[in-house]
C-alpha cells in the first residue's frame, strides 16, 4: 500500500531533475529559432525595440486573454502615463468564447465602439491588440492564429488573419475610425510595460490562466528570421510559446500520472500545451482533485467517506482553493481547508484529512513554480544575463498565490549562479498598457 508521501513524490523535483529539463528546453528552443516547425514554437513578434522614454500620445489598446476581454485609452508623456479602461467588458462568456469568429471579433468591435463613444473620442488613434494566443507573425500588424488555447474555440478564426478578421470587424460597424498599428501577445506587453519604467527587464512571463515567456534575442541567434533587416535593428523580442514545450515527448517521464490523466481525459486539447498543464492556473485545481481522488482510493484520504461525489466532478476543485487553502498555511485549525472541503461535499474531515489536502495543493503548486523558475533561468541563461536581469511577470496565479512568488525565487537560487541578479518584478497591466506601448513604440519609429 502506497503512502501519502510515495503518491506525491512525483511532484518534487531535485536540482538534477531541474537541470536536465532545463538542457530540454534549451535544446527546443533553439531549434524553435532555426525551424518553424518545432514545437516550441519561439516565434518572432517583429517588436525590435523597448520603450526608450521620448514616447508621447493617445493609444488605444483591446487586450484578449484568458477570461478577460477590456478597451483602454493610455496617455503617455514619456515614462509617465495614464490610464483609462473598461473593466466592465469582463469576463468573457464561454458562449462567445466557442462561438464563430464573426460573433467574437464583432463582439470585441463593438466593445470598442462604446468606449470611443462613451469617452468622446473624436481623433483617429493608434491601436495596439493584445491577442493572447499562439500567432504566426509575419509583421507587426499581421499575423494568422495557429491555434487556439485556453478554451477558447471560435470557429473560422484558426489559420485567418487576426488583425485582418478585426478590420473586418470594425468595418461592418460605422463610426469607428481607428489606426491598427501593432498586434501583441500579452508575454510581450508585460515585458515593455515593465521596461518603461526599468532598462533593465529583458523577458516577460505569465503566470495566470495560462503560462508563456518572451525575451529580447539577438537577431544573429534567430536563423530562421531571414527577412531584411532595417538598419541599426540587431535584435528582436521572441515569444516562446512555451506552454508546448513537451508535446512531442521530450517530458514524458517528468509528467506524473495525473498529468496523464487530466491531458487525455479531462482538458479539451489532449497532447497539446503539456508544459502549460504543468504550471497554469487553468489546471492546478483539476491536478489537486485527481490527486484527491487517487489518494482516497487507496485509503490515505477521506477514510470516513464511502464516496465523494464532487470530487468526482472535472473541474469543481478551483485552482483559487490552492491559493485559500496555502494561504492558511499557519492555521492549525484548517479552518478554511474545512471550509472549501464542505463546499466539496466532504464536510467530516479529520485534521489529518485537511493536512494530507494542503500537502497535495503544496505539491502542486510548488512543482508549478519550480518549473517555472527552471524556464525563466533557461531564458536569462541563453543570452548572458544572469548578473543583472529583471523579468516582468504579471498573471493572477503569481500575484494571487500566497506562496508562488517565494517559491519561484527559491528555484531560481536553486538554479542560477550564487549571487546571481535576476529579480522578478511585477508588472502593471502588461497585456492592456503593453499593447499601447508596442504601438507607441510603432509610430516613434515610423517617424523616425
Amino acid at each position: 500500500m502506497s503512502t501519502v508521501e510515495e503518491v506525491l513524490a512525483p511532484f518534487r523535483l531535485a536540482k538534477e531533475r531541474l537541470v536536465s529539463i532545463q538542457q530540454r528546453l534549451l535544446s527546443e528552443m533553439e531549434a524553435g529559432l532555426s525551424r518553424p516547425d518545432a514545437t516550441v514554437r519561439m516565434l518572432p513578434t517583429y517588436v525590435h525595440e523597448l520603450p526608450n522614454g521620448s514616447e508621447c500620445g493617445k493609444f488605444l489598446a483591446l487586450d484578449l486573454g484568458g477570461s478577460n476581454f477590456r478597451v483602454l485609452l493610455i496617455t503617455l508623456d514619456g515614462r509617465k502615463y495614464e490610464q483609462l479602461d473598461e473593466p466592465r467588458f469582463q469576463p468573457l462568456s464561454d458562449e462567445v468564447k466557442a462561438t464563430t469568429q464573426e460573433a467574437l471579433f464583432d463582439h470585441i468591435a463593438s466593445c470598442l465602439q462604446e468606449f470611443v463613444e462613451k469617452n468622446g473620442i473624436t481623433e483617429k488613434l493608434p491601436l495596439g491588440f493584445t491577442f493572447s494566443f499562439p500567432v504566426l507573425q509575419t509583421g507587426l500588424t499581421q499575423g494568422s492564429l495557429i491555434s487556439w488555447t485556453k478554451g477558447f474555440a471560435a470557429k473560422g478564426a484558426e489559420g485567418a488573419d487576426i488583425i485582418q478578421l478585426l478590420r473586418e470587424a470594425l468595418a461592418r460597424r460605422q463610426g469607428i475610425d481607428v489606426d491598427v498599428v501593432a498586434l501583441v501577445n500579452d508575454t510581450t506587453g508585460t515585458m515593455m510595460s515593465r521596461a518603461l519604467e526599468d532598462a533593465n527587464c529583458h523577458v516577460g512571463l505569465i503566470l495566470g490562466t495560462g503560462t508563456n515567456a518572451c525575451y529580447m534575442e539577438r537577431l544573429d541567434a534567430v536563423p530562421k528570421f531571414t527577412e531584411p533587416r532595417q538598419p541599426g535593428v540587431d535584435q528582436i523580442a521572441i515569444n516562446t510559446e512555451w506552454g508546448a514545450f513537451g508535446d512531442n515527448g521530450v517530458l514524458n517521464d517528468v509528467f506524473t500520472e495525473f498529468d496523464r490523466y487530466l491531458d487525455q481525459h479531462v482538458s479539451i486539447n489532449k497532447g497539446k500545451q503539456q508544459f502549460e498543464k504543468t504550471i497554469s492556473g487553468m489546471y492546478l485545481g483539476e491536478l489537486a482533485r485527481v490527486v484527491c481522488k487517487k489518494l482516497h482510493s487507496s485509503g490515505l484520504l477521506f477514510t470516513n467517506c464511502a464516496s465523494i461525489p464532487e470530487f468526482e466532478k472535472e473541474w469543481k476543485f478551483e485552482s483559487r482553493y490552492l491559493s485559500d487553502i496555502e494561504q492558511g498555511a499557519g492555521d492549525e485549525s484548517f479552518a478554511e481547508t474545512r471550509s472549501i472541503l464542505a463546499t466539496m461535499g466532504v464536510p467530516d474531515v479529520s485534521d489529518e484529512d485537511c493536512r494530507v489536502v494542503r500537502q497535495v495543493c503544496e505539491a502542486v503548486s510548488t512543482r508549478a513554480a519550480h518549473l517555472a523558475a527552471a524556464g525563466v533561468a533557461t531564458i536569462v541563461e541563453k543570452i548572458g544575463k544572469t548578473a543583472s536581469c529583471s523579468v516582468a511577470v504579471d498573471g493572477s496565479l503569481y500575484k494571487k498565490h500566497p506562496q508562488f512568488a517565494k517559491r519561484m525565487d527559491a528555484g531560481l537560487d536553486m538554479l542560477l549562479p550564487a549571487g546571481h541578479g535576476v529579480a522578478m518584478k511585477e508588472a502593471t497591466d502588461g497585456s492592456g498598457r503593453g499593447a499601447a506601448l508596442v504601438a507607441a513604440v510603432a509610430v516613434r519609429l515610423s517617424k523616425a
